[in-house]
């Protein structure tokens, strides 16, 4: 069902009573009964029109027990990613962020608010989100609550699957020009879709990834198959038990993605951003690019594929493929591809390549996703 269109007269008048309301309703004691003792980016009364357009808050100002659980998520995970911000905002002044894989803009929404008008918080517009989701009823979900809460001008949706997204023309599309990226973030995009947010950030170089990762099947996925196989190795009583195989997989995806992170030039700190009693699904892998690509990164990632079983992730190929194409790019700078005898040929370049990743072939055919 389509949401009706209201005035924005209608909008500021409902936001000013709501406002009012909450103030009224969330005194000390409720604030304090709710926090206990915790701390959080956003309180319901601060923020409460943010908050009821998230569905966390009720219409008579009161949050639900059953929103209590996303409350605390999303604002643990935007305290965690804080300082982060706060660095690139001093380096880089108003920032610009994908949310890959956004969901219903729990995370967008209230990064925007968070920066918007806070003390520490950058001057002008300091934050701005591109929201990234494949289903387009979660985007007009999306459009509809930054509507209700004034922050159409800094939060914009598209619905699209995030390897395929222009992110310039969508960006110019959603906000009137182009801008620098500076950071992907990702909260609980399922499966092989927070990999596909590392590519995103990794291809477009961005200072900051920083990803929640949610149900992490393709590990697992390959284990069952060298089961039903009948491969062996030291991991098959792991391979062959689903139990002990959903869990195990999902602590090497996170290491593995780790190593190829850190491949990619960026240092990384998995941390739990949320308590266990929230939600199971509570690692946050935050990166921030310092340096060029780290060799030995990829040595530890092979070793760990080959140690478990040799069935790797698809993110693997897709960087490898990358860093062949940035490689290529970057000496071909210093060689413009002579022969010896003066003939336009492959030259050093094209050799140099090879030689490099000759020995990844075979890694990259095994890795590939299906």
């Amino acid at each position: 069902m389509t949401t009706p269109e209201v005035s924005i007269e209608t909008r500021n008048h409902w936001q000013t009573e709501f406002a009012s309301l909450a103030r009224a309703y969330w005194t000390a004691d409720r604030t304090e009964a709710l926090l206990r003792g915790k701390t959080a980016a956003l309180s319901p009364r601060e923020s409460p029109v943010l908050l009821r357009a998230l569905g966390l808050l009720h219409r008579d100002a009161s949050m639900p027990p059953a929103q209590v659980r996303k409350y605390f998520q999303i604002n643990h995970m935007v305290a965690t990613l804080r300082p982060a911000l706060r660095e690139l905002a001093d380096r880089y002044g108003p920032l610009n962020l994908i949310d890959a894989g956004c969901g219903r803009s729990y995370l967008s929404l209230l990064l925007v608010e968070c920066f918007r008008a806070r003390e520490g918080a950058p001057a002008g517009a300091p934050l701005r989100v591109l929201g990234i989701d494949r289903d387009p009823a979660v985007i007009g979900e999306c459009r509809r609550r930054a509507s209700a809460a004034g922050l159409e001008g800094s939060a914009a949706f598209l619905a699209s699957s995030l390897v395929h997204v222009d992110v310039p023309e969508a960006w110019r599309s959603a906000f009137g020009r182009p801008a620098d990226i500076h950071g992907v973030i990702a909260l609980h995009a399922c499966d092989t879709a927070t990999c596909d947010a590392i590519a995103l950030g990794v291809r477009m170089g961005v200072p900051l990834i920083a990803v929640a990762p949610c149900c992490q099947a393709e590990l697992a996925r390959g284990w069952a198959g060298l089961a039903d196989s009948g491969a062996s190795g030291a991991f098959a009583p792991i391979w062959g038990a689903p139990q002990l195989r959903r869990q195990l997989a999902a602590q090497l995806t996170d290491a593995m993605r780790v190593q190829l992170l850190e491949a990619a030039g960026y240092e990384v700190r998995p941390t739990e951003f949320v308590p266990s009693e929230h939600t199971p699904k509570n690692t946050l892998l935050r990166a921030m690019r310092r340096r060029d690509g780290e060799e030995a990164a990829w040595a530890r990632y092979d070793a760990l594929v080959a140690a478990t079983g040799g069935v790797g992730l698809g993110l693997a190929a897709t960087l490898r493929r990358r860093l062949r194409t940035v490689c290529l790019r970057t000496l071909s700078e210093h060689d413009a591809g002579t022969t010896l005898e003066g003939e336009v040929g492959p030259g050093p370049v094209q050799e140099h390549a090879d030689a490099i990743f000759e020995a990844n072939q075979e890694q990259d055919v095994n890795e590939e996703p299906e």
